[in-house]
């Protein structure tokens, strides 16, 4: 089920103006009977649980609405008809269906795609299913349909699998035990952290763990959605390659390293997800 919010104004010479919202509820988007995962990840880290989801999720709503804010007065923000993310909103809705049995969560978030004019190569999906493209990645890696369905399902891994909450409750919680010394650490100390955390969302620098875990998770989603699974090999290729096997320079790779590892990795599992990408184009 697609909700649409009412059309800002804007500027009608603008390329970028007026546009709305784009919205997902997977609790009503229609899915097959979940299966079992092909891909073996382990179960997610206990330690999240020490800040609270919807805190973390609330904030991230609300630095997501800032940086729309920004790129909208800057007339970066793509309006719906963009091709571009006509069809990452294409992409978005054969994904969403599948990422219930990853977090149970997922059925109450307002799942938003949105379009950044920027030769930035990056995207992100925040707490809470707000995920942002920006153009420069579909661009300059001139990625094709399975290969940005890739990303985009890496991304919602990483807030399927909550590893911006685990990563707050293991770093937070280490600077307020040495803080507090001797005292018991509370929920309420964690809690408010997350709260005032929202403007560093987008910087966290997750675990090579993390990285591997939405790997492996997003190959399944995209596979699920009748994405051609040799496409995360691909995409990996494109993304060493974009910088000559050098990091710098990419925003992206700051936070998501390419390299062999991570490529024979990928390749080990794409055979496991294989049935359920033939599954997926057999049914349409």
């Amino acid at each position: 089920m697609c909700l649409f919010c009412p059309t800002p104004s804007a500027a009608p010479s603008s390329p970028w103006s007026a546009r709305r919202a784009f919205f997902l509820l997977a609790a009503g988007a229609a899915a097959a009977t979940p299966v079992l995962a092909q891909v073996d990840v382990g179960s997610s880290s206990s330690l999240r649980k020490l800040v609270p989801a919807e805190t973390l999720e609330n904030s991230a709503a609300q630095q997501y609405r800032q940086m729309l804010e920004q790129a909208r007065a800057k007339r970066a923000l793509a309006p719906d008809n963009h091709p571009q993310l006509q069809r990452l909103h294409a992409i978005a809705k054969r994904l969403i269906p599948f990422t219930t049995p990853w977090n149970d969560r997922a059925k109450q978030w307002r799942w938003e795609v949105n379009l950044i004019g920027s030769q930035q190569i990056n995207a992100f999906c925040m707490p809470g299913g707000k995920i942002a493209f920006y153009t420069g990645i579909l661009d300059q890696l001139k990625l094709t349909d399975d290969e940005a369905a890739m990303i985009m399902g890496h991304e919602m891994a990483h807030a399927l699998r909550e590893h911006a909450r685990e990563r707050i409750a293991k770093t937070q919680g280490t600077n307020l035990a040495l803080r507090l010394g001797s005292q018991l650490l509370g929920l309420g100390d964690l809690g408010q952290a997350a709260a005032g955390l929202g403007g560093q969302l987008l910087t966290l620098q997750f675990s090579r763990s993390d990285e591997s875990d939405a790997d492996l998770v997003g190959l399944e989603l995209a596979a699920r959605g009748g994405y051609q699974p040799s496409a995360a090999v691909s995409l990996w290729q494109k993304m060493g390659n974009a910088t000559g096997g050098k990091q710098g320079g990419l925003a992206f790779l700051s936070t998501h390293p390419s390299g062999p590892a991570r490529i024979k990795e990928l390749e080990q599992n794409v055979p496991k997800v294989q049935g359920l990408y033939e599954a997926a184009r057999r049914n349409g």
